[in-house]
């Protein structure tokens, strides 16, 4: 990523993915630094950590070389709450954010939500947290725009995508300019781009929506915190808005 006259890879940055697994055999992680942990709730109910994050969706993967592909240079820590049919809770999203910030990773990309505003409270107290240890959260938003957490929470970068955004661009809906009564859910949060590239075997881009479009964005990030060595968390989200362009209606950004 280009910021100030310079190329930035993200490198000396962790970016903390929780999700479903990260498969480090995969061509596209090539030569990318890995580890990571799986949770899960015991018999007690009680968190339970092992050291098997193995992909068995392939999701987490793609989010991770999306990450990878802005941030080339980051360390990846993959934090496993999803089994392999992609299923899991607001608790195990509430205990992965935890981890990831205890372990002290600046950048935490989620790309799944909840519509529970009964755990709304829990993931604010965790974003919250994060942001006191100085990490950023990125979140996808509803694909139809409804209610999400905790990409709809401020302290977290809310993150779509658009079929018509470039993937060399990124958008913001300032709320002063896009007010929540008339913009929805879509008020506060950026817009990235949602295709991945072709996989062996497809000669088209594959359309993954927001949870890509959070990973972008996420990488973005990385390579800011790179650029930004001694800014806290709320610096840099002022400086990715300051970088974001305006959408514009008239072209479908609506």
């Amino acid at each position: 990523m280009r910021f100030r006259g310079k190329e930035w890879t993200g490198k000396g940055v962790t970016v903390a993915i929780i999700d479903s697994g990260i498969d480090p055999a995969d061509p596209r992680l090539e030569g990318a630094e890995i580890e990571g942990w799986r949770l899960e709730f015991g018999a007690t109910g009680h968190v339970l950590i092992g050291q098997d994050f193995t992909d068995e969706a392939g999701h987490g993967t793609d989010i991770a070389a999306a990450v990878r592909s802005f941030a080339p240079d980051a360390k990846l820590l993959a934090i496993k709450i999803m089994d392999a049919r992609m299923q899991t809770n607001a608790n195990l999203m509430a205990a992965g954010l935890e981890t990831a910030y205890r372990t002290g990773d600046k950048d935490i990309n989620l790309s799944m939500r909840t519509p529970n505003m009964g755990k709304a409270l829990l993931l604010r107290d965790c974003c919250a947290m994060a942001l006191e240890h100085t990490a950023n959260v990125l979140a996808a938003a509803h694909p139809k725009n409804e209610r999400a957490y905790p990409a709809d929470l401020p302290e977290v970068f809310g993150v779509a995508s658009h079929r018509e955004c470039p993937l060399e661009k990124f958008y913001y809906f300032t709320p002063h300019r896009f007010p929540k009564k008339e913009w929805g859910m879509l008020s506060g949060k950026y817009l990235a781009h949602g295709f991945i590239p072709p996989l062996p075997g497809e000669t088209e881009p594959s359309w993954r929506g927001h949870g890509i479009a959070t990973a972008y964005l996420t990488g973005r990030v990385a390579c800011l915190r790179e650029a930004l060595p001694d800014q806290d968390a709320s610096m840099v989200g002022d400086v990715l808005q300051h970088l974001a362009l305006t959408p514009a209606p008239e072209i479908g950004y609506a």
